[in-house]
């Protein structure tokens, strides 16, 4: 039987991925947003793909505010957007 390989949807460009082809980010129960390079940190997350197009469509769809219910500033879109690249 084949292993099954963990599926997550990007949140820019709505597309199902290999969840190791994709970067979470995570809202901390500190309430801090952080990206979570290693997948296993504690907190609620989305999934984005390492592409600036679907980084700039998630920033403008508020799919991220979305996906962690809370509010996000613009600094922090900033560092997001620093780290991804």
């Amino acid at each position: 039987m084949a292993k099954q390989i963990p599926l997550r949807q990007c949140i820019g460009c709505r597309q199902m991925k290999a969840k190791s082809e994709l970067v979470r980010i995570i809202k901390t129960p500190d309430n801090e947003i952080c990206l979570d390079k290693t997948g296993k940190m504690n907190g609620r997350g989305a999934y984005i793909c390492l592409d600036n197009n679907c980084y700039n469509k998630a920033v403008k769809s508020k799919g991220i505010e979305k996906s962690l219910k809370m509010a996000i500033p613009e600094d922090i879109y900033e560092a997001i957007g620093k780290e991804l690249n």
